[in-house]
C-alpha cells in the first residue's frame, strides 16, 4: 500500500494570497499551529492566540526545576509520532526538514501482570498480510480464536467504509463489539482493550464505529506498519520554540497567555475579545482549541447563536473525555535493563502506559547518568481517581506489581498533572461533532475532536484539520491548497460484505 493523495496541490492557482489577507487562529496546539504555519507561509497576516504560557496544547511542554537545581522540561505525557502521520510530519519538516530530532522507539509491547507481553510492531503494512502475520506471531491469538470468533463480525475490521461502518456500529459500545467477536479474554485484553483505551475512554464508553475506524487507520489500513518515532529531547526545545520562531519569521504574531474570551459577528467577519487591549477583528477565524474550551467560548458568545446556530448547537454538544493523569517520577535507581522504553498496560485499574524517559530523551538520560537514577512516566488515559494524588498512588502501586524492582525505589521528585481536555467519541455521537467548515460563515474548526472529511486520528487528526482549515481560507481568497496525504480511506473488503443493520 501507498499513501493516498487526499487533497492535491493545484499548480494553476497562485500560492501566495492577495495583499491584506489576515486571519486569527485561536489555540496554539497542533491544530492551531498547523493552520497558522500554512497561512503565514502564504503571506496571510496571522495572529495566533494561546491561553497557556507556551504553545503545544496536549503536546505542550514547560520548564520545571528539580530539587537539586537541575532545569528540565516536562509535558502532558508521552506521544507516539506514527509514521503515517503524513500531515503532521509535513508541518514538522518546516522546522526540521530531515526530522532529525525523531528517533525510532524499539517495540510497542502491551504488558500485563497476567500474560506475557504482546508486541505489535514489525508486522507487514498491507492487509490481509498484516492480519495473517498477527495471528501467526501473536501469543494472544491462536487457531481457536480464529475458529471460534464471529468471523462475519471480524471481517468488518477489513471492511471499513466511513458511511457503512458508521451506520452499522456508531451506536454500539466498543465493549459490546469486542464481546461479540468471541475471542479469548486474553486476546481481547492484550490486543483490543489496550488499543481502545489509548483513545481516552474505556471500551464501554467508546463507539464501536470509532474503534473499527481507528483499527483500520492504525493497523489494517496503515501503509507504514505499526512503528513510531519519538523526539530525542523535550517538545519545547525541538518543536514549540522552533515553531514560534518560524511563525514570527513569517510575520505572524504569537500571543501566549492570551485566551479568546468571546466571539461576536461583525459586518465582514468576527470580533474576538481578549483579556487586555482592544478586540481583534478578522474576516477569517480558525478555532483550534481543545473541546471543552470550544464549548465554553461559544457559550460565552451570546450573539453567535443568532448567526451561527449550527455551530452553537454542535459546540454545546461537544463531549470531553474523563480526566487523564500523568505522573513523572525521578527514582533513585534504574529500572531493570530489559524494560522497554514505552509500554502499553492492560487490565490495570488505573495505569495505562509506562514510559522510561531516561531511555527516551537526552535531558532525562543525562540526569539519570549523573545520579544513577531513572525517570519514569505513568499515564492513565481515562482516570477514575478522585484527584491527582490518588491517581499517582494507584499508578505507583500498579507499577510495582508489574515491575517489582520499582517497589523499593525511592522517589527523589515527582511531577503530576490531571486534567480533562481530551475529546471522546461515545456511542451514538457521529454527526454531532463540529466540522472543519460549514458550521458558521468565516469560521473554521480544527482539532482532534473535529469530524474531518478524511480518516485520521489523534495528532494527525489535529494537524489535518488545521491544514484543512487553512485550505478553506486559501480557497476563499483564490490561492492554491496545501497538499494533504493520508492512508487508504476504505478497507480491503469495503463494499463486498452484506450490510449490517
Amino acid at each position: 500500500m501507498r499513501p493516498r493523495v487526499l487533497v492535491p496541490a493545484d499548480p494553476r492557482l497562485p500560492r501566495d494570497v492577495p495583499a491584506g489577507t489576515e486571519a486569527v487562529v485561536v489555540g496554539g496546539g497542533i491544530a492551531g499551529v498547523s493552520a497558522a504555519v500554512v497561512l503565514a507561509e502564504r503571506g496571510v497576516a496571522v495572529t495566533l492566540l494561546e491561553a497557556a504560557p507556551t504553545l503545544g496544547g496536549r503536546l505542550g511542554a514547560w520548564p520545571h526545576t528539580l530539587p537539586d537545581g537541575t532545569e528540565q522540561v516536562v509535558e502532558h505525557g508521552f506521544h507516539a509520532f506514527f509514521r503515517h502521520y503524513y500531515t503532521w510530519r509535513s508541518v514538522l519538516r518546516r522546522i526540521d526538514p530531515e526530522l532529525s530530532f525523531l528517533r525510532p522507539v524499539g517495540g510497542y509491547p502491551v504488558i500485563s501482570r497476567d500474560w506475557p507481553p504482546e508486541d505489535l510492531t514489525g508486522l507487514p503494512g498491507a492487509p490481509p498480510l498484516n492480519l495473517l502475520a498477527l495471528f501467526a506471531r501473536s501469543p494472544s491469538l491462536g487457531i481457536r480464536d480464529l475458529l471460534t470468533s464471529d468471523q462475519a463480525l471480524a471481517a468488518q475490521l477489513l471492511a471499513y467504509d466511513r458511511d457503512t461502518t458508521t451506520a452499522a456500529f456508531d451506536a454500539m459500545p466498543a465493549a459490546d463489539f469486542l464481546k461479540q467477536l468471541g475471542m479469548s479474554d486474553r486476546a481481547q485484553a492484550m490486543l483490543f482493550e489496550a488499543f481502545a483505551r489509548s483513545f481516552f475512554a474505556s471500551p464501554g464508553s467508546l463507539s464501536a464505529g470509532e474503534l473499527v475506524a481507528m483499527f483500520h487507520y492504525y493497523f489494517l489500513g496503515n501503509p507504514e506498519g505499526i512503528g513510531f518515532d519519538a523526539p530525542d529531547t523535550d517538545y519545547l526545545t525541538c518543536i514549540w520554540a522552533p515553531f514560534q520562531a518560524y511563525l514570527e519569521k513569517h510575520g505572524a504574531q504569537v500571543r501566549t497567555s492570551t485566551p479568546a474570551l468571546a466571539l461576536a459577528p461583525e459586518s465582514h467577519g468576527w470580533r474576538v475579545t481578549v483579556p487586555a487591549g482592544p478586540p481583534l477583528s478578522t474576516r477569517h477565524l480558525v478555532l483550534a482549541t481543545e473541546p471543552g474550551a470550544l464549548r465554553s467560548l461559544v457559550a460565552a458568545s451570546p450573539d453567535l447563536a443568532a448567526v451561527a446556530p449550527r455551530l452553537a448547537r454542535k459546540a454545546a454538544a461537544v463531549q470531553v473525555a474523563p480526566p487523564f493523569a500523568v505522573t513523572r517520577l525521578w527514582f533513585d535507581r534504574d529500572v531493570a535493563p530489559d524494560r522497554p522504553t514505552f509500554n502499553a498496560v492492560s487490565r490495570e485499574p488505573t495505569l495505562d502506559s509506562i514510559t522510561v524517559y531516561s531511555r527516551l530523551e537526552r535531558p532525562s538520560a543525562e540526569w539519570a547518568a549523573r545520579t544513577g537514577g531513572s525517570v519514569v512516566e505513568l499515564h492513565s488515559y481515562a482516570c477514575t481517581a478522585s484527584d491527582v494524588d490518588e491517581a499517582t498512588a494507584r499508578m505507583r502501586a500498579e507499577l510495582a506489581a508489574l515491575w517489582p524492582e520499582t517497589a523499593a525505589a525511592q522517589v527523589v521528585h515527582l511531577q503530576q498533572r490531571m486534567e480533562a481536555t481530551a475529546p471522546t467519541f461515545p456511542p451514538g455521537s457521529a454527526g454531532t461533532r463540529p466540522s472543519v467548515t460549514g458550521d458558521a460563515r468565516g469560521v473554521r474548526i480544527a482539532g482532534d475532536h473535529v469530524d474531518p472529511p478524511f480518516l485520521s486520528g489523534l495528532m494527525e487528526r489535529a494537524s489535518m484539520t488545521g491544514v484543512l482549515a487553512a485550505n478553506d481560507v486559501l480557497a476563499e481568497v483564490g490561492s492554491a491548497p496545501e497538499r494533504i496525504d493520508g492512508v487508504p480511506q476504505r478497507g480491503l473488503l469495503a463494499g463486498l460484505l452484506p450490510r449490517r443493520t
